[in-house]
């Protein structure tokens, strides 16, 4: 059963491990703990270009987003939702790490531009909506999204997408 204490340690491990992995591929990478808006890590190369990067971790196959409206504009006509705009990225190329943390260390990331994440994201709300006329079945004022790790198997260990940022 997940906990507030079970899913901060996920969080924290998430970021560790990332900041980790991007540590051994030769930069210097700073974790705040979800104390910054938008992103987790700050990483750096030798001649100090940099890039945020926000991370996003489980222990399951899926990663949920309490509010897509954090992505797109939703709107409400009656019960339904009509997704509308998409929103613009927050931090200029912000990046994102999607962490599947694995009990015996075998942790796989998928690595891909925050404005990636969030056309899929939003294609999958609006695809989930469609299949149910545009009305949630469960709670219709609902802004529950969520991803899962078949989707982000292109993404698998693409960590040359953040160091392209950095050139």
């Amino acid at each position: 059963m997940a906990t507030g204490r079970n899913n901060k340690l996920v969080g924290a491990t998430g970021e560790y491990l990332v900041a980790a992995e991007l540590s051994r591929r030769g930069l210097i990478a700073t974790t705040f703990t979800g104390n910054v808006p938008h992103y987790d890590i700050i990483a750096s190369d030798e001649s100090g270009r940099h890039v945020a990067v926000q991370v996003k971790a489980s222990s399951g196959p899926s990663w949920q987003f309490s509010n897509i409206s954090l992505y797109c504009d939703i709107k409400f006509d009656g019960k339904k939702q009509i997704v509308g705009e998409k929103k613009r990225c927050p931090v200029r190329h912000l990046m994102m790490v999607f962490v599947r943390i694995d009990e015996e260390g075998n942790d796989d990331f998928y690595i891909l531009p925050w404005v990636r994440f969030r056309n899929m994201l939003v294609a999958h709300h609006k695809a989930y909506l469609e299949k149910h006329n545009g009305i949630r079945p469960k709670k219709w004022d609902s802004l529950h999204s969520a991803i899962q790790e078949k989707d982000l198997g292109p993404f698998r260990d693409k960590w040359e997408t953040i160091e392209k940022i950095l050139k």
